[in-house]
């Protein structure tokens, strides 16, 4: 019988080497430390990463640069032949832009109180390349025209003439807007001052939108004879861009409910403040759009291309609006760039913007205040 105790000592030899096979492959549990257990994992992002523009899909708003930084709470943007100038609201002082970007003041502008909202505020130039300011002075909000001497890069701010002044002032709802129509007479927007009763009241330049000739005088064909006043039930009206059409639209800041577009009709009465945004009456003028305050603070407007585009300052986004169909629209660089107080059309055809982060209300980052360049080429409705 030894064959068989033989056989059984090679198929237990057999079996066993099969049980170390087996246990060899098997992976080893794993352990973790109490360290490891205790370390959160990071989960992966549910959000798709946006598509990156590339050569044949551009973004919607073209090319985008900077022009220039360091600027010190500006307020409006203008262009007199070719050369670039920016308002700062609390020094009062006029700055040109050189060809890098550099700016340079060519002037204070006399007597600007600054105060909570009030300073120097909006610029336009006129077909002669003189130059307007609207400004906060001892006496109230005034307008006032300068000439300029000089060539690009070398401009100077020559002695102001005064077109209008008293116009009501305080530390906020100063308005401030200046621009030319294309009726070539200037229009300018004015706030409530902090007094309702303003906007109502026709006698007071508070409140409302105004149409002077360029050396100041009341045009015979004004809605009320002999007065200023082209429209009014404003609160703090701040923009001002016309069509081609020549429809002109306004950007106004609310109280507390809506902000407002408006297209303006000379006579026309917009609420303030018996109502506030659209109310459906045949009393008062309704906005073709409205937007919770904390998402605009609607501010400069420009027109180019078929669309509006809106500087926001809460809202801290450039809004593009179809002028054919103004209760829609796009936003763009949703809280990029901070508080945007103005848009203005450059000479090139882009659209510069101007942040406002240095004026006691925003967050300044590195570089601002700026100017942003927008090449419209190719914008779309994206």
């Amino acid at each position: 019988m030894s064959w068989m105790r033989a056989l059984r000592a090679i198929m237990a030899a057999l079996i066993s080497c099969l049980l170390m096979a087996s246990c060899a492959s098997e992976p080893p549990t794993p352990t973790r430390s109490a360290s490891a257990q205790s370390t959160p994992t990071q989960s992966t992002p549910t959000q798709s990463t946006p598509i990156q523009p590339t050569a044949t899909q551009p973004a919607p708003w073209g090319r985008v640069s900077q022009v220039a930084s360091g600027l010190e709470a500006p307020w409006s943007i203008t262009f007199l032949d070719g050369a670039a100038l920016v308002s700062e609201r609390d020094s009062g002082r006029i700055m040109e832009l050189s060809a890098d970007g550099t700016p340079r003041t060519i002037g204070t502008v006399p007597g600007v109180l600054h105060g909570g909202e009030g300073g120097l505020l909006g610029l336009t130039v006129d077909s002669q390349n003189r130059l307007y300011a609207y400004s906060t002075g001892a006496g109230g909000n005034r307008i006032q025209r300068f000439a300029v001497t000089g060539t690009a890069g070398s401009l100077a701010l020559g002695a102001p003439q005064s077109l209008l002044e008293g116009i009501p002032a305080a530390g906020n709802h100063n308005g401030g807007r200046l621009a030319f129509g294309p009726d070539g007479l200037l229009y300018a927007t004015t706030g409530d001052a902090g007094q309702r009763s303003l906007a109502q009241n026709l006698h007071s330049l508070g409140g409302k939108i105004l149409r002077m000739s360029p050396d100041g005088g009341v045009p015979p064909d004004n809605p009320f004879p002999g007065s200023y006043v082209y429209s009014y039930g404003h609160r703090n009206p701040q923009g001002l861009a016309w069509t081609e059409d020549g429809t002109l639209f306004a950007t106004e800041f609310g109280q507390n409910t809506w902000d407002e577009l408006n297209i303006i009709t000379a006579g026309n009465n917009y609420g303030w403040p018996t109502v506030e945004g659209i109310a459906r009456t045949e009393a008062f003028t309704d906005p073709v759009q409205q937007w919770r305050p904390e998402e605009a603070s609607p501010s400069g407007i420009a027109y180019a291309n078929g669309a509006l585009y809106v500087a926001n300052l809460r809202g801290e986004v450039l809004r593009r609006i179809p002028a054919t169909d103004p209760t829609t629209a796009k936003d763009w660089f949703t809280g990029k760039y901070g508080r945007i107080r103005d848009s203005a059309l450059a000479p090139d055809g882009s659209l510069w913007l101007l942040t406002n982060n240095t004026d006691g209300r925003g967050n300044p980052g590195q570089g601002d205040d700026r100017i942003i360049a927008l090449n419209l080429n190719g914008a779309s409705e994206k």
